[in-house]
């Protein structure tokens, strides 16, 4: 089987002509996942930060196996069904009150495509057709299809091969203030210096809020992001949040936004949307945004995927979020916020790292130089963990549901690997 991987199946960001380790997964359970030979790993990433409950859950498994008896599939064009319905109403429910309108795509990258969609087709029904770019901060990642692609990072990011064809938006200086009440002058200067010097032409503003992830796992204070929703609104831009990443309590709050005390007009929303069990996500708007498209002159909003709103998808959904707002997941992310703190804090004092940050149940440490996969994937395994590091970064986002005994485990192959790096 791993044979015939290598040979001719892509995994995300690889080669074929130098493929990097692969493992074979037999089953998942909890937070362990069993390798075909045998062998158990504490899962550190909630395979890319979805699974928030942990593999193989009985809950989550019966609405699955319940939803099949009706149906697995429907369309939605033209079509409604109660899944979607009580998704819809639950994610009105649990966000600010100004987001009363929900378009329910098949991941995060789709999501974003849709908010850039609306954005533009707004301002094209208020008769400024022009507003088509959108402004956001280095240092950002925000999907890879080609409209997410164009808000990424252009040169620091992983789309820059394809910069030159891509959508050319507009990208200010990333905060630098982690913490605290500050929001970093320089910043949010540049960040407004962006906005006077193109306002006729820019439709949005697009931030992932507090947690830049796959563009570099900086974190970024609460202060800022108020602050750039005080400037869209004295510009009359629109906010996109993306909280593909952070949404449904990964960074201490439900959503980040909460922590800044905004509400954006426009969110994205996934990942963990499902609890790791199907690919969905959706995009929230404003009623000034719905109402905005659908009084102009193109009130047919342009999108509609073929698995949109997918049952299975949805009534897992449903039973995620029940899950998820009936557990005590508050003291969990902050439980497992304060073992972070206390466990990667001694990574600090190696050489090979360069600083060490923790955000919730987010931890991690930043190294002087890009890792080696080829070396560092593997000994995670023999160390009996799951994470999987790029770039120069070592990090884990784990389930809600780990055990002390098991994140220990994880921040200790953490440190023991970066320690390990220059011997």
């Amino acid at each position: 089987m791993i044979e015939f991987d290598k040979k001719h199946i892509w995994h995300p960001y690889t080669s074929l002509s130098h493929p990097t380790p692969v493992f074979a997964v037999e089953s998942a359970s909890g937070v362990r996942l069993r390798l075909a030979d045998g062998r158990e790993l504490i899962d550190g990433m909630s395979s890319w930060w979805a699974v928030i409950h942990g593999y193989n859950h009985p809950v989550l498994n019966a609405a699955i196996e319940q939803q099949l008896k009706s149906m697995s599939h429907v369309m939605f064009g033209g079509l409604t069904h109660q899944p979607a319905v009580d998704l819809a109403k639950t994610l009105i429910d649990i966000t600010h009150d100004d987001l009363q309108h929900v378009f329910f795509a098949d991941s995060g990258s789709i999501s974003v495509e849709v908010a850039i969609k609306m954005a533009i087709q707004y301002w094209a029904s208020q008769k400024q057709p022009n507003k088509q770019r959108l402004l956001t901060i280095k240092n950002g990642y925000h999907g890879d299809t080609f409209g997410a692609m164009a808000v990424c990072d252009p040169d620091n990011g992983m789309h820059h091969l394809f910069k030159d064809v891509l959508a050319q938006h507009l990208f200010a200086k990333s905060p630098s203030c982690v913490d605290g009440e500050n929001h970093d002058c320089e910043a949010i200067d540049d960040f407004e210096r962006f906005l006077k010097e193109n306002l006729s032409s820019i439709a949005a503003v697009i931030l992932e809020p507090l947690v830049q992830g796959a563009g570099g796992m900086r974190f970024y204070s609460a202060a800022y992001l108020k602050k750039v929703r005080e400037l869209c609104d004295e510009y009359d831009v629109l906010l996109i949040l993306d909280e593909i990443a952070t949404g449904f309590g990964r960074t201490g709050s439900l959503f980040a936004y909460e922590q800044a005390g905004i509400a954006p007009d426009i969110l994205c929303v996934g990942k963990a949307l499902t609890g790791g069990y199907l690919s969905l996500a959706a995009t929230l708007c404003s009623s000034k945004v719905a109402d905005g498209i659908g009084s102009g002159e193109y009130p047919t909003l342009m999108h509609g995927p073929t698995f949109m709103a997918n049952p299975l998808a949805c009534a897992v959904a449903n039973a995620s979020l029940k899950l998820l707002l009936s557990s005590p997941w508050q003291q969990r992310v902050s439980a497992i916020e304060k073992q972070l703190k206390q466990e990667l804090e001694p990574c600090r004092s190696l050489k090979s790292v360069k600083d060490v940050r923790v955000k919730g149940a987010i931890g991690v440490i930043e190294l002087h130089n890009p890792i080696d996969i080829h070396w560092m994937q593997p000994r995670f395994v023999e160390l009996g963990v799951w994470v999987r590091p790029f770039s120069n970064l070592i990090y884990v986002m784990p389930p809600y549901i780990i055990e002390p005994e098991d994140l220990t485990q994880v921040t200790s192959a953490m440190h023991i690997v970066a320690s390990e790096i220059g011997e």
